[in-house]
């Protein structure tokens, strides 16, 4: 009888060969982990360098100061903490349609190794968790963060009602450029808004790659998504979105260095947002969209991608 209700150890289909979780996390705790993409944290890392990118930006803009570190340290655990909540929720609102993906049913609630009201007990205590975190900065920044509950609540059904779920994803995930430089100044400006739209076209981007894995199931179920949308016709569409990511990006250092910078400093935060688009090309020129370990593979790697706008601003501070 223990037998037949134990709890299925089972392991995630797109998960990193050789994770932590599978291998060392205790057995209890796995599918809460795995709920939370501690197995995949490509995602935490999209979700935490739009992060750095705008308090480093602020930092390089008016001046390093320590409290700055907190922030770093702090959007880095409320980045794993809500990366974790939204992937929860994601999940919940999902799981019938995870069952009919084949890269998907593998997942805990739709393997049965978690229920749904698990999960949103897991979801809430992820949530507060991250929450009190969010307390420790200014308050413009508290409400910016309490604001993107809405985004993260609305993604999970974007997929049913538009073509384009990816503008969603990136308006909930670039969210912490503005959060993290409002973090420092406790105010906005013109910078972190081009800088969150930089990240939103970069998160099209890698998440067209992305989607491109599931294209098949998603046109069986009716799902939508830019893979679906742009077709045979990715390649050439991704290079607009590339050369938007950078064109923004470029600007957003410029609104922000322009006064306060030296003309080295500026040169040397443009090279940053320059660079990246070097390595988005480098994607394109190995992508095959009917290749899905292919597109795993360079959807993994805009974590290179988004730390070296993170490299260049971190010298900039340091000039």
């Amino acid at each position: 009888m223990h037998a037949e209700t134990e709890t299925p150890d089972v392991q995630v289909a797109d998960a990193v060969t050789g994770n932590w979780v599978d291998r060392w996390a205790p057995a209890a705790a796995r599918p809460y982990f795995r709920l939370s993409r501690l197995d995949r944290p490509i995602g935490t890392w999209l979700l935490l360098l739009p992060c750095w990118w705008g308090v480093l930006l602020a930092a390089a803009s008016t001046g390093w100061r320590w409290f700055d570190l907190w922030i770093i340290i702090g959007c880095g655990l409320g980045a794993i903490l809500m990366r974790g909540a939204g992937c929860t929720w994601n999940d919940i609102t999902d799981r019938d349609i995870d069952g009919s993906v084949a890269r998907t049913r593998s997942r805990p609630i739709p393997s049965g190794a978690v229920s749904v009201k698990q999960a949103l007990a897991w979801m809430v205590v992820q949530s507060l968790a991250a929450f009190l975190i969010l307390l420790t900065f200014p308050p413009t920044a508290i409400w910016l963060g309490i604001g993107s509950l809405a985004l993260v609540c609305i993604y999970p059904f974007a997929k049913r009602f538009t073509w384009w779920p990816q503008i969603f994803l990136g308006l909930a995930f670039n969210w912490g450029a503005l959060l993290a430089w409002a973090a420092h100044s406790n105010a906005l400006s013109l910078a972190p808004v081009f800088l969150y739209l930089a990240g939103i076209a970069w998160t099209i981007f890698y998440d067209t790659i992305y989607a491109h894995q599931d294209i098949e199931d998603d046109a069986l179920i009716g799902v939508k998504s830019t893979a679906r949308l742009f077709g045979d016709n990715s390649p050439s569409i991704l290079r607009l979105f590339l050369a938007l990511t950078i064109t923004l990006l470029t600007v957003a250092m410029i609104a922000a260095l322009i006064e306060p910078a030296s003309p080295l400093q500026l040169a040397l935060a443009a090279c940053g947002a320059w660079a990246m688009g070097w390595h988005m090309a480098w994607q394109l020129a190995r992508l095959d969209i009917d290749n899905p370990a292919i597109c795993l593979k360079l959807f993994r790697s805009n974590r290179d991608a988004g730390l070296i706008p993170v490299l260049f601003l971190a010298a900039v501070i340091l000039l």
